[in-house]
């Protein structure tokens, strides 16, 4: 995995904002950060816990803002009642940040309701949007206020924190689908999904495919080098579907580069 590719992707990935979460947005172009940043990227963690510590990094880098505390979980007696991802400073107004940080791959589908916000989900039907944001907005943020939080963060003014959320997605909609979307939706649109009958039908000799690791989930596909047919490919993916696993397929076709799932619901 290029590590140059894996960070901008992440900062260039499209940020939901206030008008569909209600909630206050952080979003990653207010750091001032060097051109052609680049950090050393741990390589045994699964893909939140990658980008958590990418977004971490960015911050320390950037000229404007600082992480005071990190991953911290919250405890109480012997069980573990949450987890705050960020508190941050603003170095020119001293200003703390919650800051609670999510990246989503959501698919939508259009038969669940007639409210956008209902119908994105994730790519094996097991989450969704709205149920993340009501999470959120129940648990994550008032767990700051927790009488155990306010002891841990004891060297800081906690109750002038504003809190923020960061939440990264790339959004699929149904192959050919021809509704339009709000442009907050629609900048985030980032392929397609089918199932592997319509891909099937689809597939060409002229077509070469890569199927990305859940880490690569996100980069783009155009800076991939290595590509194969659809033989190369067909066991992984009826393997996927069998356990229940829409995988994400990278294609490359002439010069064009497209991404979307295969479901299998």
């Amino acid at each position: 995995m290029k590590t140059k590719s894996r960070i901008a992707s992440i900062l260039k990935a499209n940020s939901l904002d206030f008008s569909i979460t209600g909630l206050q947005n952080f979003n990653l172009s207010e750091l001032n950060l060097a051109t052609n940043l680049e950090f050393q990227l741990p390589t045994n963690i699964r893909l939140g816990h990658l980008v958590e510590k990418i977004v971490s990094e960015l911050i320390k880098s950037s000229s404007n803002y600082k992480v005071l505390y990190e991953n911290i979980q919250v405890i109480e007696g012997k069980q573990t009642i949450g987890e705050i991802d960020f508190i941050i400073e603003e170095l020119k107004t001293k200003a703390l940040i919650h800051m609670e940080l999510a990246y989503k791959f959501y698919l939508f589908d259009p038969n669940i309701s007639s409210e956008p916000i209902n119908n994105w989900i994730g790519p094996n039907r097991n989450d969704s949007l709205k149920e993340k944001l009501e999470k959120l907005k129940r648990k994550q943020f008032p767990l700051l206020y927790h009488t155990r939080t306010k002891s841990i963060f004891n060297t800081i003014e906690i109750d002038k924190a504003s809190q923020a959320l960061c939440l990264l997605v790339s959004l699929f909609i149904p192959y050919e689908y021809k509704s339009s979307f709000s442009p907050i939706y629609e900048t985030a649109i980032k392929g397609y999904y089918l199932n592997f009958k319509i891909f099937i039908n689809l597939d060409n000799s002229a077509k070469k495919y890569y199927m990305p690791s859940k880490k690569e989930w996100g980069m783009d596909p155009s800076e991939n080098e290595v590509w194969t047919d659809f033989n190369g490919i067909e066991k992984y993916i009826k393997t996927s579907i069998t356990e229940k696993q829409a995988p994400l397929c990278w294609q490359k076709y002439k010069n064009l580069y497209v991404e979307f799932f295969i479901i299998w619901w």
